[in-house]
């Protein structure tokens, strides 16, 4: 970042799911991948995932979002971070609602307060070629697949479905947190199956309206939160019969509501909150 000046941020969080918001409109600037993993390692602007607004490249939308791990890779979707920049956009333009576009298409943002900022994520795909899988599955709400030994698995049977990326999704008969999930997370993460790796969620069924999930995020590991996998859960879980289609699910960071709706979409409703504005130089990144 030495031939630039420096790179204003907003460090937020999503029900603790930490999100490092750039706008790059206007600027002429892009980030490469070294200069993402900088940013990552230094304290002051670590973040799970990092959304980079760019110009927009379809008419109506407010920019097109570029979303990174911390490791550098991509990802098509990110339903806290952009309940994030959902917020950013409100505060600078005063609009209730607004478009941006990802990898994974055009999404739409409506906003209550900060506390109530709604993201739809689209439809669900629950194709195996669409999640994708290395090889068919015809059902994809329970797959062949298993964590522990053969005549006796810890876990098995998960559901799969991509929500702008892929997801797997293994039910627990026991309270989520008892699991081992960052010893197991990044062996399925990157399993052959999912040939561009996967996120690994343990879901709990606590009633017809209400599951509890931890998360291994693809790219990202142990999270507090991810609005995908949020979704995921809720969707695969509606489409067992499990749940209602509208349901409230409990992250480590909190709680998010999911609606499945007739039309096919997937409606998610949580919080952001902003942690600091801040500059980040050759060197170091500083809150101001």
């Amino acid at each position: 970042m030495t031939a630039h000046a420096p790179l204003r941020y907003v460090k937020m969080n999503g029900l603790g799911n930490e999100i490092l918001a750039v706008d790059l409109r206007g600027s002429g600037r892009t980030l490469n991948a070294s200069e993402i993993k900088t940013l990552a390692a230094n304290p002051a602007t670590a973040f799970d995932q990092m959304m980079v607004m760019l110009p927009p490249r379809t008419p109506g939308t407010a920019a097109f979002v570029q979303i990174f791990n911390t490791d550098g890779s991509e990802s098509a979707a990110c339903g806290n971070g952009t309940r994030c920049i959902g917020w950013l956009e409100r505060e600078r333009t005063g609009q209730s609602a607004m478009r941006f576009e990802t990898r994974s298409g055009l999404v739409a943002v409506s906003i209550e307060d900060i506390s109530a900022i709604t993201v739809d994520m689209g439809e669900p795909r629950f194709g195996w070629e669409d999640i994708p899988l290395s090889e068919p599955f015809h059902d994809t709400r329970a797959i062949e697949l298993q964590i522990g030994p053969i005549d006796a698995p810890i876990l098995h049977s998960p559901s799969v479905v991509n929500v702008g990326n892929p997801h797997v999704v293994f039910w627990a008969d026991k309270p989520v947190d008892t699991y081992d999930l960052g010893r197991f997370g990044p062996m399925i993460e990157n399993h052959p199956l999912f040939p561009e790796r996967t996120n690994v969620t343990l879901a709990e069924v606590t009633s017809r309206t209400a599951i509890k999930i931890r998360t291994w995020e693809r790219g990202a590991g142990l999270t507090r939160a991810c609005g995908t996998a949020a979704c995921a859960s809720a969707i695969s879980a509606m489409r067992k019969r499990l749940t209602d289609r509208k349901i409230t699910v409990t992250l480590p960071g909190g709680d998010l509501v999911i609606e499945w709706t007739p039309e096919n979409r997937i409606l998610m409703t949580g919080p952001v909150e902003i942690e600091h504005v801040g500059e980040a130089g050759p060197a170091a990144a500083a809150p101001v």
